[in-house]
């Protein structure tokens, strides 16, 4: 796997304080992608250890409040192997930071309906992230009044209680506009 960008401290793509990890390789091509440089699997650098372990370095701050995963598209299949290691480590070190995950995928239907069906390691990955803002991004819902998306038509949703109850979770309070 590829990334395009760590960011050190991110306070945009996601609740308080967050490192974030911007992978490359995205399928969506959504007209008006703020990060078009990164639908190619191949641009940026490589994914090792060392960036690993330093995300995980980063996290171990009492103002940072977690990871956030975007991309590209971390849900692609062969980004959920490179970033399968570094969640679950977060939340073994750091179990009270929050996992974000940014993709343009419909949780219930394409993740949990269609990849977890067929994928293990997307049932495992699913196991460790807390938020995932879904859906592609479609310029003519954008709106710089929205918190934490890009266009109106995508969801913030509570993953483990979407998982736990076969239904989409909304986290109502994170609807409010700025």
């Amino acid at each position: 796997m590829n990334y395009a960008d760590i960011k050190r401290v991110d306070v945009a793509n996601g609740e308080g304080v967050r490192v974030s990890i911007f992978v490359s390789g995205c399928h969506h091509h959504c007209k008006g992608c703020f990060n078009e440089c990164a639908w190619d699997f191949n641009y940026g650098n490589k994914f090792t250890e060392k960036e690993k372990d330093e995300i995980i370095k980063l996290l171990d701050h009492d103002y940072i409040e977690g990871l956030s995963l975007l991309g590209g598209e971390p849900l692609e299949p062969a980004n959920q192997e490179g970033l399968l290691p570094l969640v679950k480590e977060v939340k073994e070190k750091y179990p009270n930071k929050t996992i974000w995950c940014y993709t343009g995928y419909d949780l219930d239907k394409e993740i949990i309906g269609d990849m977890a069906k067929t994928n293990p390691t997307t049932n495992e990955i699913l196991k460790y992230i807390d938020v995932a803002v879904d859906g592609k991004f479609d310029e003519s819902l954008k709106s710089p009044k929205l918190r934490f998306r890009g266009s109106s038509n995508q969801r913030i949703l509570n993953v483990q209680e979407t998982l736990k109850q076969n239904k989409p979770v909304i986290i109502p309070e994170l609807y409010e506009q700025m």
